[in-house]
Parts: C-alpha cells; sequence; structure tokens
C-alpha cells in the first residue's frame, strides 16, 4: 500500500519534513560520493590533485549553471500544474525541457572539452596543479550530458511531489562512482591506470548508468510524468512554454552564473595564497556542503509544497510552509555548524590527511565562516517560496548585490584590517547581508501579485482533469502506483 503525497491539504509541519527527508537524503549522498571522490583523489594521489579538482569543479558549476535555472523554471511549473490537476500541461512541460536541454547538454560537453584549459588560465590556477587539473576537468566534461539530464529529470520529479524516484537513483549512482574510483585511478584489474582522470571517467559511467536505469523505472512503473504514444509529441519544444522557462529560467540561471562568478574571483584571491591554502579551502568548500545540504533540501520541499499549493490558490498556506521551513532550517543547519565546529580537526584530516600543513588552515577557515550558513539557511526558504510564484528578478538582483559588492568588497576591501582572514569573513558578511534584503523582499515585495506561470492549455479545457485531482509520490521498487488520477485522501492499494 504506498500512500500518496498530497501537498495541498496534508498536515504541513510533518508533510514538508516527509517530503524534504529524501531530498536530504539525495543531497547527502551527492555529497558524499563528492567528499569520497575528494579522499580518494586525496589519499592515492595527494594534496595536489585536491587542489586541482577544486578549480575544475567550479569550472564545472559555471558551465551547469543555466541548464539548472531551466530546471527550477521547470519545477516551478510542474508544481502548479500539479496544483491545478493539469497533468497533461506537466507532461508539456517535460517534453520540452528534455526536448531542449538534450542538444544543450551535448554542445555544452563538446565546447567545455575544448575550452577547459582556457578557462584554467583565466582563474589564475597554481602552474604546478594545472596538468592535473585540465586532466580531471576535460573527463569530467564527459559526464556532463548525463549529470544535466539526471538533474532536470530529478528536479521536475520533485515538482510532481515525487522525492522518491530521485533518491533511488541517487543512490545508484553514487554506489557506482564510489566503487569505481579507485578501479580507474589505479587501473585495478583490466581497468587502464588514468590518475585524476579516472575519477572523472568513474563519475560518467555512474552517471550514464544511473540515468538510463532511472528512465526504465518511470516507464515500467508508469510514473505521471511519463510520455507515451501521441504523447512523445511534446519533446518538440513547446514555443510558449520554452519562452516561460526562457523568462523565468535564464535569471535563474544567470544566479547560478553571478554564484559561480563571485566563487571564480574568490578563487583568484585564494589561489595567491599558496597551494596549502587552496588545499585547505578546498576541504572547506567539501564540509560545507554538508552544512547547506539542509537549507538546500528544505528549500526544494518548500518550493514543491509552495508551488503546488499556489497552483490550488491556497495562499493561507503558503505562509505556514515557509515558517516551518525557515524553523527547520535553523534547526538542522544549526545543529551541523556547531558539530563541524566540535569536531572541525578530524574533518579536514579526512581530506588532508594527518600532518598536511594545510589542516589549521582549513581550521581557521571553517572556525571564521561556517556560522554564516545558518541566515543562509533562512535566505533559502525565503527564496524558495518567492520563487514559487514566478519572481526571480529581485532574488537575482539581491544576490548580485551581495555577492559583488558586498562580498567581494569586504574580502578585497579589508584585507587592510584583517589579513587573509578578510577572505574567509566575507562569506558570513554576504550571507546576512542577503538575508536581511530576502527578509525585506518576502515582507515587502509584490512577488504575491505574479500571475503569468499559468500554461495555455492544448486541449479544450473540459478534457483537462479537475483541479487538484493528482497528487502522487512514486513509492521504492515494488510500490504501485500506476500513474492513475487520485482524489485527494485516497490510498492506493494495488
Amino acid at each position: 500500500m504506498a500512500r500518496q503525497n498530497n501537498l495541498v491539504s496534508a498536515p504541513i509541519a510533518s508533510t514538508l519534513l516527509a517530503f524534504a527527508l529524501p531530498t536530504l537524503a539525495s543531497s547527502v549522498l551527492q555529497s558524499a560520493n563528492g567528499s569520497i571522490d575528494t579522499v580518494w583523489v586525496g589519499q592515492l594521489i595527494g594534496e595536489d590533485a585536491v587542489a586541482a579538482t577544486t578549480n575544475g569543479n567550479l569550472v564545472m558549476f559555471l558551465m551547469t549553471a543555466f541548464v539548472f535555472g531551466f530546471g527550477m523554471a521547470a519545477t516551478i511549473l510542474v508544481g502548479q500544474s500539479f496544483g491545478r490537476g493539469d497533468i497533461e500541461g506537466a507532461r508539456r512541460v517535460v517534453g520540452t525541457a528534455v526536448g531542449t536541454f538534450v542538444p544543450v547538454a551535448l554542445t555544452l560537453a563538446v565546447v567545455g572539452w575544448f575550452v577547459a584549459p582556457h578557462v584554467l588560465a583565466l582563474l589564475g590556477t597554481d602552474p604546478a596543479i594545472t596538468p592535473l587539473a585540465r586532466a580531471f576537468l576535460k573527463v569530467t566534461f564527459l559526464a556532463l550530458p548525463a549529470i544535466l539530464m539526471m538533474t532536470m529529470l530529478m528536479m521536475t520529479l520533485r515538482g510532481s511531489g515525487d522525492a522518491i524516484t530521485p533518491l533511488i537513483f541517487m543512490i545508484l549512482a553514487v554506489v557506482l562512482d564510489v566503487v569505481l574510483n579507485p578501479v580507474f585511478i589505479l587501473g585495478l584489474g583490466p581497468a587502464p591506470a588514468m590518475g585524476i582522470g579516472g575519477s572523472a571517467f568513474a563519475m560518467a559511467i555512474a552517471n550514464y548508468t544511473a540515468l538510463i536505469a532511472m528512465l526504465a523505472y518511470i516507464y515500467a512503473r508508469d510514473l505521471p510524468l511519463r510520455l507515451r504514444g501521441a504523447e512523445l509529441s511534446y519533446l518538440r519544444p513547446d514555443p510558449s512554454i520554452l519562452m516561460l522557462m526562457l523568462r523565468k529560467g535564464l535569471p535563474m540561471g544567470v544566479q547560478m552564473v553571478v554564484v559561480s562568478g563571485s566563487m571564480l574571483a574568490m578563487m583568484r584571491l585564494v589561489n595567491r595564497q599558496g597551494v596549502d591554502t587552496t588545499a585547505a579551502f578546498g576541504a572547506t568548500q567539501q564540509l560545507w556542503t554538508y552544512v547547506q545540504m539542509p537549507a538546500m533540501a528544505l528549500g526544494a520541499a518548500v518550493s514543491a509544497m509552495a508551488a503546488q499549493n499556489i497552483g490550488a490558490g491556497r495562499w493561507d498556506r503558503v505562509g505556514q510552509i515557509t515558517r516551518v521551513g525557515i524553523l527547520y532550517n535553523i534547526l538542522l543547519t544549526g545543529g551541523l555548524v556547531a558539530l563541524l565546529i566540535a569536531a572541525d580537526r578530524q574533518a579536514m584530516e579526512v581530506f588532508l590527511g594527518r600532518g598536511s600543513a594545510a589542516v589549521e588552515i582549513g581550521r581557521h577557515i571553517a572556525l571564521l565562516a561556517t556560522w554564516g550558513f545558518v541566515p543562509f539557511g533562512v535566505t533559502m526558504v525565503l527564496f524558495a517560496t518567492i520563487r514559487a510564484n514566478g519572481q526571480v528578478i529581485w532574488p537575482l538582483m539581491i544576490l548580485i548585490v551581495s555577492l559583488f559588492p558586498v562580498r567581494l568588497g569586504f574580502a578585497y576591501g579589508m584585507q587592510g584590517a584583517f589579513g587573509t582572514d578578510a577572505i574567509w569573513l566575507s562569506f558570513p558578511v554576504a550571507m546576512v547581508a542577503t538575508m536581511a534584503m530576502a527578509i525585506l523582499l518576502y515582507r515587502f515585495g509584490n512577488w504575491r501579485s505574479e500571475h503569468d506561470m499559468q500554461i495555455a492549455p492544448e486541449r479544450p479545457p473540459e478534457a483537462q482533469p479537475a483541479a487538484a485531482a493528482l497528487y502522487t509520490e512514486a513509492g521504492p521498487p515494488g510500490a504501485a502506483t500506476g500513474g492513475q488520477p487520485l482524489r485527494p485522501g485516497e490510498v492506493a492499494e494495488r
């Protein structure tokens, strides 16, 4: 028996947490995957290789920024469509998203292969690690199409209220990547010894395998967002949906570019401090991925819940969803911050090894900057709610101000007063500034008046499902959902 997840009428606190936990587990697995890869690289190759992957991962973040923005737009459109009970509209969104971004992902992979060395040069990557960074980055681009399509499909599934299917196939990708990393780094068995490129090659195999398996599962379970028969024509991008995704996705993609651009500028400052500091900063970033995971997972859950409730006209619940999300974030993120500060040495040694000069540098960075993720978590929930109704411009403007005039201004301008510590202090300073502006936008902005997220029906209105007719969450393997409409509160027993 599989309980269907009704995001517009179920109790908010328990439903939000239950919906967020699989997303949080996916984030934990994804971050653990990156961390374990870093451990493999650091232990099997050395600190220089860790610094090389830090530079390479930032470039990958920049290359995927725009596609991630469109994925967020698709999530909102799918969520609001489900809230209205317009399942056909949700499928049209998925068809347009997939039909558009398969060629985009392939193009990015090809372009990235050739431009990787030039981007590393712009970063000011230390010549001692440039060959390693180039080898890692070029092979990583081979995995890019699978990574982007996995991300897109997982985001749209969560928009429909399904947080379980993404978790299942994140587990598969992570297990494969973790197992295959040492195989291709060292050349175990018949595998070639690829060094740092072997880590990226393992990631490519893992993601392509998980993507193919997830598509097979979606069709085998007949999940609501699958396309069959005449619906396959939705893979030809619908101009109206594509333009809506462009209008909403482009600012969110630019937001990712703003974040990554700010980080690239910070990396130039960090790289000037030497390889030890670059390695320490890379290890700190690995730890920060764990600290920010509750905020990211709850932000995704709030966005999906708020979008469905806005689509269903349940504005009375939207404010409650936001408040509960903020409370959960403060509790969970605050707890992780305290845990990291208490065990900072042990955490740094996992990535850098005992006796490394980078360990003390990493501890110092963590002590100065990690607390900023508490206000970061509040911001994530506020922005998630605001974007759920299609307001994407003001969050972008806030981030531009906080990451460039505030963060970079502090990092560069305050070095006379704080020395190198100005770099690390600029992170919490920017996070607090972002939270303050996000609160003002949520309280006094006009984001509630956005009305441009509804998809024009392709069929006559009478052919559409009744409003709020379907709220599904895929169960684990063996739990039937069948993709059939369920009335609110109905339980599937198949």
